[in-house]
C-alpha cells in the first residue's frame, strides 16, 4: 500500500521566529521551576542539620551538668535507706545490689566501718613503757652478763643483745642511751611487774655508780591504733561483701583497689600496735659493765719515792718531745722567714756602701 505524503503549508519567517521563542521561553521556565525546587530541598536538608547537631549539643550539655546532679542527689538519698548501695539488713540478712558508683561504694564500707569503730570504743587501761638503764663496776664483765642473763631468765624475760670487750657506746634502745662507756653492755627484756625487783637485784652484781628508771604514757597511741584496727577490719569486711555483690567489671575493680588499699593500712596498724604493747609488756633494762680499776699504791719509802719520781721525769721528757715536734714546724718556718730578712737587709746595706763609695771620689775632685 502506496502513503501519499502530505504536503505542508509554508512558514514564514515571523511565524518561525515566533515558534522557535515560545519554546525557549518554555523551557527558560522550566529549568527555573526546578532550580528552585532544588533550592528549596537544599533548605530543608540544611535545616534539618542545624536541629539535628543542635540535638546532639543540647543532650550533651544535659548529660554534663544535670545527669551529675541527679546521681548526686540519688546518692544522697541512697544514704538514708533508698540508696542502691546500703549496708545490709540485719533483719533479712541480705543486702541491696550493688551500684555503679564508686564513690558510693568506699563511701558505704569507710561510714560501715566508722559505725563499727565507734560502738566497740570502750575505756581502756592505761598504757605505759616501762625502761631502766644502770651503769655497774665489776670486777668481770663477761662472768656479770652471764649472771645479768640469769637474772631475766629468773624472771621471765631475756637477754636482747649484749657486747663483751668493747669499749664503744651500745646504740639507743627504746629511747635509753647509756650514762658511760664501758667494758661492755647488756639489754635485757623483762616483764615491766618486775622492773623494780630487776633494779634492786643489780646491786648484788657489782658496784651500781649509776641508775635510772623511766616510764612513757603511750595509751592516747594505742587506743587510737587500736580504734584504727578495728575500723579497717570492719572496712575490710564490708568492702569483701561489696566484691561478691559486683554486678560488673568496674564496681568489681573499684572494690579490689579499694579492699587492697584497706588491707594494707590494716596490716600497718597492727604492726604498730603490736610492737607497743610488746614495749608495754616487757620492759627493756640497759646495763653498762665497767671493769673495776686497780687502786693504786701510795710511796711507802725512798724506793717508791724514786720509782715515782723517775715515773714523773719520763712523763716531762715525754710532754717536752710531744711540744719540741709540735714546735718544730713552726720553727723552721720562723727561720726561713729570719734569713730572708736577713739577706735583704745585707743586700740593702751592701748597694748603700757602693753608693756612698762612689759618690766619695766625686766630691773629692
Amino acid at each position: 500500500m502506496t502513503t501519499t505524503p502530505i504536503a505542508l503549508p509554508e512558514l514564514s519567517d515571523d511565524a518561525a521566529d515566533r515558534i522557535e521563542e515560545a519554546v525557549f521561553t518554555q523551557i527558560a521556565e522550566e529549568r527555573r521551576a526546578e532550580h528552585a525546587r532544588a533550592s528549596a530541598s537544599r533548605g530543608r536538608a540544611r535545616r534539618r542539620g542545624w536541629l539535628t547537631a543542635g540535638g546532639i549539643a543540647a543532650a550533651f550539655v544535659v548529660g554534663v551538668l544535670v545527669t551529675p546532679q541527679i546521681l548526686q542527689l540519688t546518692g544522697s538519698s541512697g544514704a538514708a535507706g533508698s540508696s542502691a548501695v546500703s549496708a545490709p539488713d540485719d533483719s533479712s540478712g541480705g543486702a541491696a545490689p550493688l551500684s555503679g558508683n564508686s564513690k558510693e561504694l568506699t563511701q558505704s564500707a569507710d561510714g560501715a566501718a566508722s559505725r563499727n569503730a565507734a560502738g566497740s570504743s570502750s575505756s581502756t587501761p592505761r598504757d605505759i613503757i616501762r625502761t631502766g638503764s644502770a651503769t655497774i663496776q665489776v670486777d668481770d664483765v663477761r662472768k656479770a652478763a652471764d649472771a645479768l642473763a640469769a637474772l631475766a631468765q629468773k624472771h621471765g624475760g631475756f637477754v636482747e643483745s649484749q657486747q663483751i670487750g668493747s669499749s664503744q657506746r651500745p646504740a639507743a634502745t627504746d629511747g635509753i642511751v647509756p650514762p658511760s662507756t664501758g667494758d661492755g653492755w647488756v639489754t635485757l627484756r623483762v616483764p615491766a611487774a618486775d622492773l623494780p625487783a630487776v633494779m634492786d637485784a643489780l646491786r648484788a652484781e657489782g658496784t651500781v655508780l649509776a641508775t635510772s628508771v623511766g616510764a612513757n604514757d603511750v595509751t592516747a597511741t594505742t587506743t587510737d591504733l587500736r580504734a584504727q584496727v578495728d575500723s579497717l577490719t570492719a572496712s575490710v569486711q564490708r568492702l569483701t561483701q561489696l566484691m561478691s555483690q559486683a554486678t560488673s567489671v568496674a564496681d568489681l575493680l573499684t572494690a579490689e583497689t579499694a579492699l587492697t588499699e584497706r588491707q594494707g593500712q590494716l596490716q600497718s596498724a597492727q604492726q604498730q600496735l603490736k610492737d607497743l604493747e610488746s614495749q608495754v609488756d616487757m620492759s627493756a633494762v640497759q646495763v653498762t659493765l665497767v671493769r673495776q680499776a686497780p687502786a693504786a699504791a701510795d710511796p711507802a719509802g725512798f724506793g717508791d719515792g724514786l720509782a715515782a719520781g723517775w715515773k714523773g721525769l719520763i712523763v716531762s721528757l715525754n710532754a717536752l718531745v710531744i711540744a719540741l715536734g709540735f714546735l718544730l714546724p713552726w720553727l723552721v718556718v720562723a727561720a726561713v722567714l729570719v734569713a730572708i730578712a736577713w739577706g735583704v737587709r745585707r743586700a740593702r746595706r751592701s748597694a748603700r756602701a757602693r753608693r756612698d763609695a762612689v759618690a766619695q771620689p766625686e766630691s773629692t775632685d
